[in-house]
């Protein structure tokens, strides 16, 4: 994925850029987002801001592992991480294949309700991700309990595949190919046109 920003538009919500997330710079906003109550799955309510630039200083310098602030109209507004699955995250936990990326995301907490925000975000996400020609599936593993997160999966289009068992929790393996992803976009814009 490159460095610069990418745009992506959803006429309903608004537009959607990409920035890569700088620890220094963005520690402070990040820990507000990872250390907010509705951000319990991302297990690190009890970062300090330290903890948080840490963190994503390593992800930095890691070979397999990107952060990127997502932009909502110009404005900060969501997380995303990319990973390499072999050698991240996954790591002997499935059988990997080439073209697999790893995904995380995060919606800042907002004050603001937008009907149809955070599923304009993960098709966002997607579409960032899916932009790239090597990437031919999108893997990612929740938290078994994080029912909200496995309906917006299966919305873009991921199935899961089967429940692994990591040290810190217990995850459903999900995966979307792009044809995957390309026929939730259409069923979504038939839905849309009715």
């Amino acid at each position: 994925m490159s460095t610069t920003s990418t745009l992506s538009t959803t006429r309903s919500v608004g537009s959607f850029s990409f920035r890569p997330l700088d620890p220094l710079a963005d520690a402070e906003l990040v820990h507000g987002w990872v250390t907010h109550p509705k951000a319990s799955f991302w297990l690190m309510s009890e970062h300090s801001v330290e903890d948080v630039q840490r963190d994503y200083a390593a992800i930095a310098a890691h070979p397999h592992h990107d952060a990127f602030i997502g932009l909502h109209d110009g404005e900060p507004a969501f997380l995303m991480e990319r990973y390499d699955p072999s050698k991240v995250e996954l790591v002997g936990l499935y059988d990997a294949r080439p073209g697999d990326v790893g995904m995380h995301f995060l919606v800042a907490p907002s004050d603001v309700r937008i009907h149809g925000f955070t599923r304009a975000v993960i098709t966002a996400v997607m579409a960032e991700l899916f932009r790239d020609p090597a990437t031919a599936r999108v893997v990612v593993e929740p938290d078994v309990a994080n029912k909200a997160v496995h309906a917006l999966n299966e919305a873009v289009g991921f199935e899961i595949v089967e429940k692994i068992a990591k040290p810190e929790k217990d995850a459903y393996l999900s995966v979307c190919t792009r044809e995957q992803f390309l026929k939730s976009r259409s069923h979504a814009a038939v839905g849309a046109t009715r």
